[in-house]
């Protein structure tokens, strides 16, 4: 069976062309800003929660092939590893575009220590995807995030 053969109309350039005025933010603007705070507020929020525990108990989630070489408790551990994650958010706050990157290298070392951690594998998926969404906000950086030059 033979396809019907398509018919072309030429418009003029008027017609095809169309200007759209934007009222508000782009959305590239909303979805750096939308990353931006989460990646500021979530990990200083977990960072402050090592020392005070109200959310989960973090010692369950070091690997212990890791505990078991290290000189100090896993709490003294996971008091350090909040220290980071508070450092990271802030760096995110004043310089996303570098504040981003450490995000998610930091990210990067949480999945390998998840991976270690028999039946954690569903949380390292879920913070490997946490990891594509801090390079996403280094990469929104390089075009939202200007220094100011005095």
């Amino acid at each position: 069976m033979a396809q019907p053969q398509r018919q072309y109309v030429e418009t003029p350039a008027a017609l095809r062309t169309r200007t759209v005025r934007r009222i508000g933010p782009s959305p590239a603007w909303e979805a750096y800003q939308t990353l931006r705070f989460a990646f500021t507020a979530t990990p200083i929020i977990a960072g402050l929660d090592k020392f005070f525990g109200f959310l989960v108990n973090w010692q369950q989630y070091l690997a212990p092939g890791i505990s078991s070489r290290i000189p100090v408790s896993a709490d003294v551990v996971m008091m350090g590893v909040g220290v980071v994650e508070i450092i990271a958010g802030l760096s995110v706050a004043m310089k996303p575009r570098i504040g981003g990157w450490i995000v998610a290298a930091w990210l990067c070392g949480i999945v390998v220590n998840l991976l270690l951690i028999p039946g954690y594998y569903d949380i390292a998926l879920r913070d490997l995807g946490l990891v594509l969404g801090a390079v996403a906000l280094a990469r929104l950086a390089r075009q939202f995030d200007y220094a100011i030059i005095g």
